[in-house]
């Protein structure tokens, strides 16, 4: 949540002192917080699992609490307005603000509000190219066994810094897309809960398992709308769901296939 915060305070920050739009900022809010992650993530090279993401979870907590102590810069508590996208002038709202024109109006097209979700579906296109790219294959067989990959002769270094940055940069674009759609961001938006969900989701769904963190996700984000009577007991509830996970499936919900080469018979292996 800490990228995720980076981009969209980008957006924020960008708008009040330097006067920048939605499409300005979105590539630099992407390559500020690879930049982040970069940093991050060389002091945690030699570190594995839970501890990787206790840094990270903690890291989170940092940006947090900057952003609500810098008063003067970010506004603390009281949060900053972020300014709507336009193309062109052309807001893509239903209604466009001070009798402007919205996207749809001037081009002539029928208004469709789930067209906000279209940045979802490039970054799962983007995320299926990768992983069957060689940079893909590598974080898959870095994740599986760092020591094999190390032997032959892959650089996990480099490995891990790329994985960071990347998933750091996608972080701060969601940041950029959440912010423009609220139109105001504060702290309270990017708490340990919101890391803590994330983890959860990654948990439940399973780890490299695209479908299994879109179900997860899902489940996670409607249920605590359903059970709104029990939000005191959200925390605990995910506690145990999570200790349950990790002895009832511990891969997740849905497990990955690992493709592989079967010997054929009579050729030794």
């Amino acid at each position: 949540v800490a990228f995720y915060a980076i981009g969209a305070y980008g957006l924020a920050l960008g708008y009040q002192y330097l006067g920048l739009g939605f499409w300005t900022v979105l590539p630099l809010a992407a390559i500020t917080a690879a930049m982040a992650g970069c940093i991050l993530g060389f002091p945690v090279l030699r570190m594995h699992g839970d501890y990787l993401a206790i840094v990270t979870l903690g890291f989170g907590e940092i940006i947090r609490l900057v952003l609500n102590n810098w008063l003067s810069f970010t506004g603390g508590p009281n949060g900053m307005p972020v300014p709507s996208p336009t193309f062109f002038g052309l807001e893509f709202g239903r209604r466009a603000k001070d009798g402007g024109v919205p996207f749809h109006e001037f081009f002539g097209i029928d208004y469709n509000p789930n067209l906000k979700f279209l940045f979802i579906y490039i970054v799962l296109f983007i995320k299926h190219r990768l992983t069957r790219m060689p940079v893909g294959r590598a974080w898959e067989a870095l994740r599986e066994d760092e020591i094999a990959c190390r032997s032959m002769g892959l650089n996990h270094v480099l490995v891990k810094l790329s994985a960071f940055t990347i998933g750091a940069s996608t972080a701060g674009l969601a940041g950029v897309f959440f912010a423009s759609y609220q139109g105001f961001v504060n702290p309270a938006s990017f708490t340990f809960f919101e890391s803590a969900l994330i983890l959860a989701i990654v948990v439940l769904g399973g780890m490299g398992s695209t479908v299994g963190v879109v179900i997860a996700a899902f489940v996670l984000t409607v249920a605590p709308e359903l059970l709104r009577s029990f939000s005191e007991y959200r925390v605990l509830l995910f506690g145990v769901l999570m200790v349950l996970m990790m002895i009832w499936r511990p891969r997740g919900l849905i497990r990955i296939s690992r493709t592989g080469v079967t010997p054929r018979k009579g050729v030794a292996p």
